[in-house]
């Protein structure tokens, strides 16, 4: 078996050590004796083919890489949008999260999304920065808890969409809602960085099954593997913060 990722401008959007996502998702299917093919797609390529890719990744970067990446985005926006609804498995990470919706408005401008997502952000006064605990329902117990690093002035309204977790510490999209990120068919999308699948390998693994699933029919789940060492940190974190 293979799954194959595309990194989405690993040049440009790896703030807080987002590529670490990659390589969390790479060993964790190799471990398991699955090959694990990644391509970085970067401004300066031209040609982009999601056929054949299983995971899209697009990580976090500051205001000014988002505009960097956006018109380049745009462009690929019918691709990623069927590439989505056709149940291809993407994860977006802070700024990659902001621009799978329709905008992000900032003080003096309003950077375009992609629309694959019905949300959009508006800057807000302040930060919200710090550790942030989040209960999830698309974990089973005991495994639930999603913990990761947050640090965004952008306060995101999702609608109707269905929420990643619950807040049990922190802020989330914005300091007043309650929840933190948004899952859409096979999309995680989350402010939380740190990187976020080594502190949650039970959420990296629902993103790898997800895929696998869908490249191969009847498959039968992922073995187990021994996290012992990655979820005492989780623990760690949730027990520290959990009120």
């Amino acid at each position: 078996m293979k799954l194959k990722i595309m990194h989405l401008f690993p040049d440009l959007l790896n703030l807080y050590g987002d590529k670490g996502n990659i390589e969390c998702m790479r060993k964790r299917l190799n471990w398991r004796g699955i090959e694990c093919e990644v391509i970085p797609f970067t401004t300066e390529d031209k040609t982009f083919d999601l056929s054949g890719v299983d995971i899209v990744f697009l990580g976090g970067g500051s205001d000014r890489e988002q505009k960097i990446v956006c018109g380049s985005l745009l462009e690929k926006k019918s691709e990623l949008a069927a590439f989505v609804e056709n149940g291809g498995s993407l994860v977006a990470v802070c700024g990659g999260y902001q621009l799978l919706g329709k905008y992000y408005k900032l003080e003096d401008e309003t950077i375009e999304g992609l629309g694959i997502l019905d949300i959009y952000t508006e800057q807000g006064k302040g930060r919200l920065i710090g550790n942030i605990v989040l209960e999830s329902d698309i974990l089973k117990q005991p495994d639930n808890f999603i913990v990761g690093f947050e640090n965004h002035g952008g306060r995101t309204y999702i609608n109707n969409h269905t929420p990643l977790g619950r807040v049990v510490y922190g802020s989330g999209n914005s300091d007043k809602c309650g929840y933190e990120g948004v899952v859409y068919k096979n999309v995680v999308a989350t402010y939380l960085h740190g990187p976020l699948f080594p502190k949650n390998p039970a959420l990296c693994d629902y993103v790898l099954t997800n895929a696998l699933n869908k490249r191969y029919i009847g498959f039968k789940g992922l073995s187990p593997l021994d996290d012992k060492l990655e979820k005492t940190a989780n623990e760690y974190i949730v027990n520290r913060f959990k009120k």
